[in-house]
């Protein structure tokens, strides 16, 4: 048995996320499967770095799956990207030691979110920006970002209320950028909860619209109360960077 790891990138629009559901078979893992299931002639399963929310885009998420036969990497490579749809395509592929998990043993992930920061967007950016036609205050956003970094408990920044998990995360950078009419918004941490990055994207927004003070986003992170940080903003405009591995 071989582990095989793979880097790919997909266009997250018309899926309802990573994680295979029974009542779809419109996940990105659930396209996987059925592609190496068909090669392989038994179930593959294919474990991601995460779980991308409906909506979301990868550069570059990492999966890993087992195949008992002996195919080569390169046929592996190529048959995947042959009957792949085309807004889901294999970047890299490479064998890793039997242990390797793209999850358990992720260090490192980096989410990028894109505003449109004008009145109607680029025709052919749409389905990857969030339009926000009011000018953000990209000064108190920085300023209220600085809040999150380092290790706390974002409880209430996290998307599912009943979490019996931990939800001690390491934020290690927030950056935010503007090249013309663009707002990217980069967040780098040691793992995220169930639509953390959107939550903070949406409080940062939330300051940079003058809804909320810069100060209002360290006491919501204390409180642990959802109700206290911003809203959670749409899917469209995130996309996972990449995933570190030590």
């Amino acid at each position: 048995m071989k582990n095989y790891k793979i880097i790919l990138q997909y266009d997250g629009s018309r899926y309802k996320g990573w994680q295979t559901q029974k009542n779809t078979d419109m996940t990105i893992q659930g396209k996987l499967e059925a592609v190496l299931e068909r090669m392989a002639g038994h179930p593959v399963e294919i474990h991601g770095s995460g779980r991308t929310d409906a909506g979301v885009h990868a550069l570059a998420q990492t999966a890993d799956f087992k195949l008992e036969e002996h195919f080569d990497k390169e046929e592996i490579f190529t048959y995947l990207n042959e009957y792949l749809p085309e807004d889901i395509r294999v970047l890299e592929i490479e064998e890793v030691p039997l242990r390797f998990h793209s999850r358990y043993h992720a260090v490192k992930k980096t989410y990028r979110y894109t505003i449109w920061n004008a009145p109607k967007a680029d025709v052919f950016l749409r389905k990857w920006v969030e339009v926000i036609p009011e000018e953000l205050d990209l000064a108190k956003m920085r300023e209220a970002s600085k809040l999150l970094i380092g290790t706390h408990d974002f409880l209430a920044f996290c998307g599912n209320r009943k979490i019996k998990k931990s939800t001690v995360r390491n934020v290690m950078a927030i950056t935010i950028g503007k090249k013309e009419e663009q707002v990217e918004i980069t967040i780098t941490g040691n793992g995220f909860l169930q639509n953390m990055v959107r939550i903070i994207v949406g409080t940062l927004v939330e300051v940079g619209l003058g809804k909320r003070s810069v100060e209002s986003v360290g006491e919501a992170l204390e409180s642990r109360d959802r109700e206290q940080a911003g809203y959670t903003i749409s899917p469209r405009g995130l996309a996972l960077v990449g995933v570190d591995y030590e």
